[in-house]
């Protein structure tokens, strides 16, 4: 028989290869046509069963990625949705009952629907290879398993490791699967097929789980170890945020012991969980990743040679990261003192993320300490991260630019200077552009792409081509002051202060966000960032947009206390951990919320109103990836929308009328109310 997306051959030993090759795209997923002609496939497996099966991908990506997300998007019912899962479902019910031993093979990614298909086989092997990954990962997207991972994967590895993978979402290599007993194997690459057919040849019974671990899913341990659990997830997500974690705990809870119940409570629960607002909107934060990732595609950028000058946090950070990821960087400051502090924080995290020691040696080996900066004139990419000050950046780039190659790529790491005036002492102003990293480099994606008025396209396809080979979300913004995210956080974080001042307890503050969907408080954020660089940017943009300075910040920054780097800001520290004050119970204003969010939508209007990104949706991932602006609201203007232009509006003059003209509402509302 002839499959578009699958190929099944069979091997002299009697043993059958189904290969998954999706024709149409680069990475498999589990679409409607990929599982009708697997259920094909095995349907001739049962008529004519083989001495054993290997399930295995040609993509050199991965195994499969998962569901097809975008099926997610057309669903018009609850009966529709429960269709579909139960479609997954069967097929992998299916596949555990062929009369044959069964192997996945795994080299790469196998994430969600993808490891429920692999958990289906009584046998996995995975490919230990740097991209091999293995996960759960649906709680992201604001479901839980649903072809039967729940199932399998607490009868595979037991409950506890089971729900702390499903519950964080999580993935682990090809070596941690096997220490949990994920895959039998991990396998070099040349042995893998050898491997694959002797553990079906020999088809061993799988050991049984330990004794704790059998324990662990008993009907009076259930509940105990539950409630455990729901205080950690509790600890990172609210349930009427993200309702799936606490789904899943109430139907293991409850069906744990009963497998074909549990099967039909999990069909049933991600049926309700994949219609509502969360998983809707949490789809649309995957697809709008998507499309950030997206804006590179067509253009290389191989990993050679990085030079970064400036060693602080900032520019030591992204040193370490350009390294992690394959580049040999040079990191150049005033001293080898001063660049000393950076090699260490790098040897923090290549022990972290790499764990082996040769790969961690190899790591450190491409970042190179360059105090007197002597290899400026080699490198393709030069990244200047040094104070910000607009003279000393001018007359590093005087100082540089001559000595750099004729094609190598100049970028700033400023995070509010406009880069008209820092190119203006530039000869070649076009090759200037920016790339603004958030802190910590390590953890935020994002990467603000700008634009100055005179950056050449090709400078900018060159740096989104840089940002997406260094494994970061690359953003094209405008080069205004503040650029995106900086801009429209600052009033909030303004606000915020603005509050304080009135008397409010900084704690009341921060919940207000947090009940929001913040992921960290105002306050909280403002003394992590460090007030004096809070204070830096905002009397930048203060000067462009004549927003107020609270005498509060400006009092804390001139008596020394500068948030959590000093040991107090608004709120005390003590070894990086924050001092927990009594709340004095006294009446705070009830629009806390309202004068927080107002003001981060208001400032968002005008940057769509001036283009400082293309549309609402590149600003929506802007904000969420560079901010972690509550991603199961889908961003900030598709809040605005969920809510109405002509309801902001209203809200607006009246918060303009209660407190000010720092809420006068934007243009930018009216001309969106008119199209609604």
């Amino acid at each position: 028989m002839s499959w578009q997306d699958w190929r099944l051959d069979t091997d002299a030993a009697g043993i059958a290869w189904l290969t998954l090759d999706r024709h149409d795209a680069g990475t498999n997923v589990l679409t409607e046509q990929v599982l009708e002609e697997f259920n094909q496939a095995l349907e001739q497996l049962e008529q004519s069963p083989p001495a054993g099966l290997v399930i295995r991908s040609a993509k050199p990506n991965g195994f499969i990625a998962g569901a097809d997300v975008r099926a997610f998007t057309d669903l018009e019912s609850r009966d529709q949705a429960l269709e579909l899962i139960r479609r997954g479902q069967a097929a992998c019910d299916r596949l555990e009952a062929l009369p044959c031993p069964t192997l996945a093979l795994i080299r790469g990614f196998c994430l969600g629907g993808g490891l429920e298909l692999a958990l289906a086989c009584r046998y996995r092997i995975a490919v230990d290879v740097p991209n091999t990954r293995l996960g759960l990962p649906e709680v992201r997207l604001g479901i839980h398993p649903g072809f039967g991972g729940s199932v399998r994967s607490i009868a595979a590895i037991g409950a506890p490791a089971a729900l702390d993978l499903m519950l964080t979402g999580r993935s682990v290599s090809a070596r941690q699967a096997r220490r949990l007993g994920l895959v039998q194997h991990a396998v070099p690459e040349r042995h893998a097929q050898t491997a694959a057919r002797t553990l079906l040849q020999e088809a061993r019974a799988l050991p049984r789980l330990a004794w704790w671990k059998r324990a662990a899913n008993h009907r009076l341990a259930r509940p105990l170890l539950a409630a455990f659990m729901r205080r950690k997830v509790a600890a990172k997500a609210r349930p009427e945020h993200y309702p799936a974690p606490y789904a899943l705990l109430d139907l293991w809870v409850k069906h744990g012991d009963d497998r074909r119940a549990m099967l039909d409570a999990e069909a049933e629960s991600v049926a309700d969980l994949i219609r509502g607002d969360t998983a809707q909107n949490l789809v649309r934060v995957f697809f709008l990743q998507d499309r950030l990732k997206g804006l590179a595609k067509g253009n290389k950028s191989d990993p050679t040679h990085v030079h970064v000058i400036g060693a602080g946090v900032m520019g030591g950070d992204i040193a370490a990261w350009c390294a992690l990821q394959g580049w040999r960087v040079t990191l150049q400051d005033q001293s080898p003192a001063r660049i000393a502090p950076a090699i260490g924080r790098a040897g923090k995290l290549f022990r972290k993320r790499l764990k082996i020691q040769r790969e961690i040696t190899a790591a450190l080996d491409r970042l190179i300490p360059d105090h007197r900066g002597q290899h400026v004139e080699h490198a393709d990419v030069v990244i200047e991260a040094i104070f910000e000050d607009r003279e000393a950046k001018q007359q590093l780039y005087q100082a540089i630019e001559p000595r750099m190659k004729s094609d190598a790529l100049l970028a700033t790491n400023t995070s509010s200077i406009p880069l008209e005036e820092l190119a203006s002492v530039m000869a070649r102003p076009q090759r200037l552009v920016g790339l603004h990293f958030f802190n910590p480099v390590a953890r935020m994606q994002l990467v603000e792409v700008v634009r100055g008025e005179k950056t050449a396209p090709e400078v900018v396809d060159r740096a989104l081509a840089f940002t997406r080979a260094i494994d970061r979300l690359p953003l094209p913004v405008a080069s205004k002051p503040g650029f995106l995210v900086n801009r429209i956080l600052m009033p909030y974080l303004l606000e915020a202060v603005e509050l304080v001042e009135e008397g409010v307890p900084p704690a009341r503050i921060d919940a207000a966000a947090e009940a929001f969907g913040m992921p960290m408080g105002p306050i909280t954020l403002a003394d992590t960032v460090g007030l004096d660089i809070c204070l830096h940017v905002a009397r930048i943009l203060g000067e462009a947009f004549g927003l107020a300075m609270p005498a509060r910040l400006e009092q804390l920054v001139a008596d020394g206390h500068l948030g959590k780097k000093s040991g107090r800001g608004f709120y005390r520290y003590h070894k990086d951990k924050q001092i927990k004050t009594r709340d004095s119970g006294s009446a705070a204003p009830t629009d806390i919320e309202s004068r927080l969010v107002l003001r981060l939508l208001n400032e968002a209007a005008a940057c769509l109103r001036e283009g400082v990104v293309e549309d609402g949706d590149l600003l929506d991932a802007g904000m969420i990836f560079g901010t972690g602006f509550a991603p199961f609201r889908g961003g900030p203007m598709h809040y605005a929308d969920d809510r109405s232009a002509g309801a902001i509006l209203v809200e607006l003059h009246d918060l303009e009328a209660r407190h000010g003209g720092r809420f006068a509402p934007d243009p930018w509302w009216e001309q969106r109310q008119e199209t609604d």
